[in-house]
């Protein structure tokens, strides 16, 4: 009987040690995070994630918008060519996987259609529409609109390619992106337009006659706005990709991305009334640099003679002291086609170069020439960046600047004359360098590797979105390559500060990404606010294209986990929370705690030269201080008489000490039973 009994409870410690084991893999998502060292910091952690089960670099998940009523979200999952429903009401429990509900597919939608490239929801909430391309993608496309369980109500006819769409504030009106590209084989370019159309009236009978297109004319277009293939027209070339409107409904702000410029609508009149090229960006002066090469072997963020193209891809705009801003998140983007391409690397225009310092600020002439005399178009220098052959000649027929693509950075211009306030400058390359080192720094978004996408464009911020989080605005920008998400306050937009750089992509030493690296890419962002949040605090969605999850993070200054108290983001003595600044280096004498799951990144393994051995004798050390400060800060709350939940990971760490104890004193007693 005595030994029954003993085998039981062996079994039930070992079955407990199993179960938490399994569960604590799963309680927390591990970000790596990057602090200023200066300013106010934000509170960072991961909550939650849907998995969409598509294969690594299918698409499962590109585009997410929220609905804050029901709480959920949908997702383009351009995998399945259809759009995920979710339900995150879950998140306020603390389950941290976000379920499924339902999937509309190409089927649903009552039209014939290649694809679905966009979501958004009505502001009310009452339905969501769809950007549908045709089949033959430079054919009329549709925009759908359907109930917010997925059931059909209505469709109408837009242009060419519909890319994105975006709901006016008031609910008044949907705008379209119509990105119009060519075909491969460049035999037939279609016009890029926007089409508007207004929603006053019953969504079930829309017709096409509540659309407008709006096609784009040369008398709004300034001179300097770049032609890809001056074959063509302006309103062939022109590319709409991305818009996004200003608070007031009354402008709206155009992407044309492979153009490099911006387009200003004016929405009571219906109009395009500008499209300004945005210039380029000097990477000779000094708080302009990059990595340009693969084949060096090395981190190399200097100054060179090349002219960037800004390109931005996502908009996102706000307003201070009555003044409208767009960020831009500035990816940049070429034409490259079956039937045309201009790209071609430095190194095979090596004899098409004249560089002329006259439209560098950061040499001479005498300069110029030295650089290209020691080897400048050579693979370890310039010779692997991707430049761009659509870029404007001499007399001699020569390039007088490296003209490449994208800033590598976000920017912020001002909304009436769309000069730039602010440029972030070579901060991503210089903040993901520290991070990652000479292991994953410019890695690729398909593989775990150091130095793969500095010839190309960088970390390639791919979306911008702005948030307030108390009161203050803050910016968040995703980097489709190496990945992650930036955050900068742009209370001032002149002068913006970095405030916070975090990932939950998991690099590793196998070669490919695979369904263990976390979430990778960084497509669609949707904020969401703290009142109109599942869990009461506010969350940023971050859906990943190559990963195909979406990840959902909390932000905060400080953050209670969901499930925590049982009104969520409020200590159980519902007061308001209290502002705890995460630590600031060099604060001497003030204790402050380390958010625990934070990975610390030390000074050698910035620099990329700590073994993998230092690396974890560093976590080990970490971990220790962590556990350690967190007694101490136990001891502290509990003499103030503030009460918190301890956190989750710990106590299954505790419990599964716990179970491992009980199963070997089990053990030992049941060797005793049998030695009687």
């Amino acid at each position: 009987m005595l030994k029954s009994i003993v085998s039981k409870v062996i079994v039930t410690a070992a079955s407990c040690v199993v179960l938490l084991s399994a569960n604590s893999t799963q309680a927390t998502g591990v970000l790596t995070k990057y602090d200023s060292k200066t300013g106010e910091q934000l509170h960072v952690e991961f909550v939650g994630q849907y998995k969409s089960g598509a294969k690594i670099g299918e698409g499962g998940t590109e585009i997410v918008a929220y609905d804050s009523i029901n709480k959920y979200a949908f997702s383009v999952n351009g995998a399945a060519k259809a759009v995920d429903i979710l339900d995150l009401k879950g998140l306020k429990d603390g389950k941290q996987d976000i379920p499924l509900v339902k999937q509309i597919t190409l089927s649903d939608l009552g039209v014939s259609a290649s694809d679905v490239t966009s979501v958004a929801i009505h502001p009310e909430g009452q339905y969501i529409a769809v950007t549908a391309p045709a089949e033959n993608k430079v054919g009329q496309g549709h925009v759908v609109f359907l109930t917010k369980n997925g059931d059909y109500l209505s469709h109408v006819e837009v242009g060419a390619l519909p890319d994105m769409l975006t709901f006016t504030s008031d609910g008044t009106k949907i705008l379209v992106a119509n990105e119009g590209e060519p075909n491969d084989d460049y035999s037939i370019n279609p016009d890029g337009t926007i089409s508007m159309i207004d929603i006053t009236g019953e969504i079930n009978s829309i017709t096409n006659d509540q659309v407008t297109t709006i096609k784009f004319t040369d008398d709004v277009i300034d001179s300097n706005v770049r032609k890809v293939n001056n074959d063509h027209t302006y309103s062939e070339e022109l590319e709409p990709e991305y818009i996004v409107v200003d608070e007031e409904n009354k402008y709206a702000y155009v992407a044309l991305q492979e153009n490099n410029a911006i387009a200003k609508l004016d929405l009571q009149k219906q109009q395009i009334i500008s499209v300004k090229s945005l210039g380029f960006k000097d990477y000779s002066i000094e708080k302009n640099k990059m990595d340009a090469s693969n084949k060096d072997d090395s981190i190399s963020i200097e100054n060179w003679p090349i002219l960037s193209m800004y390109q931005p891809d996502g908009l996102s705009s706000y307003k201070v002291d009555g003044q409208t801003y767009i960020l831009s998140a500035n990816e940049g983007d070429a034409q490259d086609y079956d039937g045309f391409s201009e790209e071609q690397r430095v190194k095979d225009l090596k004899d098409s170069y004249e560089l002329n310092a006259s439209l560098y600020e950061g040499y001479t002439q005498e300069e110029l020439n030295k650089l290209v005399e020691e080897g400048l178009f050579e693979d370890n220098q310039l010779g692997r960046l991707n430049s761009t052959t659509s870029a404007p000649k001499n007399e001699n027929g020569k390039y007088e600047a490296i003209y490449a693509y994208g800033a590598r950075s976000f920017s912020i211009w001002n909304g009436d004359s769309l000069e730039q306030t602010y440029d972030s400058g070579s901060d991503f390359e210089d903040i993901t360098q520290k991070v990652y080192g000479k292991n994953y720094f410019n890695s690729n978004n398909d593989e775990n590797s150091f130095d793969s996408r500095s010839d190309d464009k960088g970390p390639e911020p791919e979306s911008v979105i702005v948030g307030k989080v108390q009161g203050q605005n803050y910016a968040f920008i995703g980097l489709e390559r190496v990945g992650g998400i930036m955050i900068y306050n742009v209370d001032n937009p002149s002068a913006p500060t970095f405030t916070k750089y975090f990932s939950s992509r998991v690099f590793n030493e196998e070669e490919e990404v695979t369904s263990s690296s976390g979430d990778v890419a960084p497509e669609g962002l949707t904020f969401i606010s703290a009142e109109d949040s599942p869990t009461g605090q506010n969350l940023l969605l971050a859906a990943h294209e190559i990963s195909g999850t979406i990840a959902a993070y909390q932000i905060g200054i400080e953050v209670e986990k969901p499930g925590d108290s049982d009104t969520p983001g409020k200590p159980d003595d519902k007061e308001d929370p209290v502002e705890v600044k995460d630590p600031v280096p060099g604060d001497e004498g003030v204790e402050q705690p380390k958010e625990e799951s934070e990975v610390l990144i030390p000074e050698k393994i910035n620099n990329g030269k700590e073994s993998t051995e230092e690396m974890k004798e560093q976590e080990k050390k970490t971990v220790e201080n962590d556990n350690e400060q967190e007694k101490k800060e136990s001891l502290k709350n509990a003499s103030q008489g503030h009460h918190k939940l301890p956190n989750t990971a710990s106590v299954n760490n505790n419990l599964i000490l716990l179970g491992v104890m009980f199963t070997l004193i089990g053990f030992l007693a049941f060797r005793k039973v049998e030695e009687q």
